[in-house]
């Protein structure tokens, strides 16, 4: 089945629960940093391989993702992510039965396969669903199921971990449940009423067809050159999500604010007020390359405000780094996409190993915040947003024919 020429609705609020587990998925990673560390009795450095474990998965799982929902297509795809996020969720229980923490890492990393998987499918699937020019907004919409799920994740589990006195012995049945759940989804998904898409010309390998005129020149990913920037535009976006996410309760407690725990949701509810902006406004009334355009703007101008302004105030203004953040994935991953034709399910995974990005610039915020102040640090956001804005204004439109 070709791009549909407007979005269905009962598609949509399917692939919204998908988001659903998927941001609960993420969202358990936050709440392990602390629970190890007791649960296990491990260092504080040694409980952040949290992160290493589950991003790595998105570089060494992505090329092989691109080739699952290739020969499965989008809904083999999302029912074998999550049969393997169930797997990787009955290792944790297992772990905690025999007290693990190398098991519990890989389990991580088994998990971060199947959120490798289930992005690079619900994401592109999302994309197919309507027509081009909306893409962004469909996306918006998934992105506000997905960043209440990741904030309800730590409410969820709190019910059945008590971080004031951690025992390994309460985390094996919540999660052998989860395994469950995910397995039952692995079945309603293979037998969804959902319909199979494929991009225009994603089928057609003439070189003479005009709707894959642009793909059929190409014998490999790496002759589309908006599609590889694309990954790196990835790479920052999700870094300065992640940069901004999970720095600002370490921000509010380096300034002594009361409830350090609670600023998390200041940029949260930043990103899901652009999102709900995001929803409304495109395409009606700008692109997607001018929403991401504003973004990077709005991200640069509030950065410089950011690391500026007087420090007591300056955590405000890392909720508005949420804001600015919100329509960056949503508008690069359908550019990124665009005219890719047969390449459509390979460049959608291969997109998602730019995620390795909310690996690797927290830790070069940690590296300059110790080297000077948090504050300061948060300029690690401006090259970052410029090379977004390079995206957007050049990057997304190159064509080589």
């Amino acid at each position: 089945m070709e791009r549909p020429g407007k979005t269905p609705l009962v598609p949509m609020a399917i692939i919204g629960t998908m988001y659903v587990v998927l941001g609960f998925s993420v969202g358990i990673n936050a709440f392990f940093i602390p629970f190890v560390q007791e649960a296990f009795t491990v260092s504080t450095a040694a409980s952040y391989l949290i992160m290493t474990a589950t991003f790595s998965a998105y570089v060494l799982f992505g090329v092989p993702s691109g080739v699952i929902i290739k020969n499965f297509g989008y809904k083999g795809g999302i029912g074998i992510a999550f049969l393997i996020m169930g797997l990787g969720f009955s290792l944790i229980g297992y772990s905690a039965e025999i007290t693990s923490f190398t098991l519990f890492l890989f389990a991580l990393f088994i998990i971060g396969m199947g959120q490798t998987l289930l992005t690079g499918a619900i994401n592109s699937y999302v994309t197919l669903l309507g027509p081009e020019e909306s893409a962004a907004s469909r996306i918006c919409v998934m992105g506000i199921a997905d960043k209440l799920a990741l904030a309800g994740a730590s409410l969820i589990l709190g019910i059945f971990l008590d971080l004031t006195e951690v025992r390994l012995s309460d985390a094996i049945t919540p999660f052998y449940i989860i395994t469950g759940l995910l397995v039952v989804l692995a079945v309603l998904a293979r037998y969804s009423p959902l319909p199979e898409l494929k991009a225009i010309g994603e089928d057609i390998t003439e070189v003479g067809n005009e709707e894959s005129a642009y793909a059929n020149t190409k014998t490999s990913i790496f002759q589309i050159p908006h599609l590889l920037l694309g990954v790196v535009a990835i790479f920052f976006d999700v870094g300065v999500e992640i940069v901004a996410l999970g720095s600002a309760n370490d921000y509010a407690k380096v300034l002594g604010l009361p409830s350090p725990e609670n600023y998390v949701w200041y940029p949260t509810f930043g990103m899901v007020a652009g999102y709900i902006l995001g929803f409304l406004f495109i395409p009606r009334l700008v692109s997607q390359r001018t929403a991401l355009t504003i973004c990077c703007v709005v991200g640069i101008l509030v950065t410089l405000l950011l690391v500026t302004v007087p420090a007591e105030i300056s955590i405000y203004f890392v909720g508005l780094l949420g804001f600015a953040n919100s329509l960056l994935w949503p508008a690069i991953f359908p550019l990124a996409l665009s005219d890719l034709g047969k390449f459509t399910k390979t460049g959608s995974s291969v997109l998602v190993m730019g995620i390795i990005g909310g690996a690797l610039l927290p830790l070069g915020f940690g590296y300059l915040a110790g080297l000077f102040n948090h504050q300061l640090a948060y300029l690690i956001c401006i090259p970052s947003y410029l090379y977004i804005l390079y995206f957007a204004l050049y990057g997304s439109k190159i064509r080589v024919h």
